[in-house]
């Protein structure tokens, strides 16, 4: 018997996932939480042949949660479903201890085909991302500005960009104002920006918005 964990702040997805795996896994456990907080409680409490999990959920960044339990746990294969593309967290998600990432549009057969794919002990990698691991392997030295930004950095930078306060990105992410703002000025130095403006045209142009 497979044992899932699933991790969305959003019912509807988790409850549409759980469809889908107890369909093709009829006499699977799933199991569900809501959030960051109880990812991590529910990992440890319990063995899970596989997690899936969002990237962006209440609490701690998803990819700060996905290297604490690789740590902890370095065997147990996640797959990220995200509704974010790929070309802003998938390669960033791979090099965390993820064995595969999807985005949230993707159609139910692949899921099925990456899960399976992922309980055979493999990691599941689209073309897309496989082409873009290879370029940065060929071209390490050449990143853009963002790329240079710790986990935790990229993503006061996303909120940042999007228009959200020093006050209200420190609720969102569970960290004090004094926090955001020494972030936000780390950002602002490795990019070499001036301003929230600049931060906002920076990731329309690089489509990470």
């Amino acid at each position: 018997m497979h044992r899932f964990l699933i991790a969305d702040d959003h019912e509807v997805v988790r409850k549409g996932l759980k469809q889908i795996l107890l369909d093709t896994f009829p006499y699977g456990l799933v199991e569900e939480v809501a959030n960051s907080e109880d990812l991590l409680r529910k990992v440890t409490d319990q063995p899970w042949d596989l997690v899936i999990t969002d990237i962006s959920m209440p609490g701690k960044s998803g990819l700060e949660v996905l290297q604490q339990i690789k740590q902890i746990f370095p065997r147990l294969p996640v797959l990220v479903l995200s509704m974010h593309s790929e070309d802003q967290f998938a390669i960033r998600a791979i090099k965390a201890g993820a064995s595969g990432y999807l985005s949230k549009d993707s159609f139910a057969k692949e899921l099925i085909e990456a899960i399976n794919q992922i309980l055979s002990g493999k990691k599941y990698i689209t073309v897309s991302i496989g082409e873009k691991l290879a370029n940065t392997l060929m071209h390490g030295t050449e990143k853009l500005p963002h790329e240079y930004l710790s986990d935790r950095e990229f993503q006061v930078f996303r909120l940042l960009a999007a228009g959200k306060s020093i006050s209200d990105i420190a609720k969102q992410i569970s960290l004090s104002p004094t926090s955001v703002s020494t972030y936000r000025s780390r950002i602002m130095s490795k990019m070499n920006l001036k301003t929230n403006t600049a931060l906002t045209l920076y990731s329309i142009d690089h489509k990470l918005l």
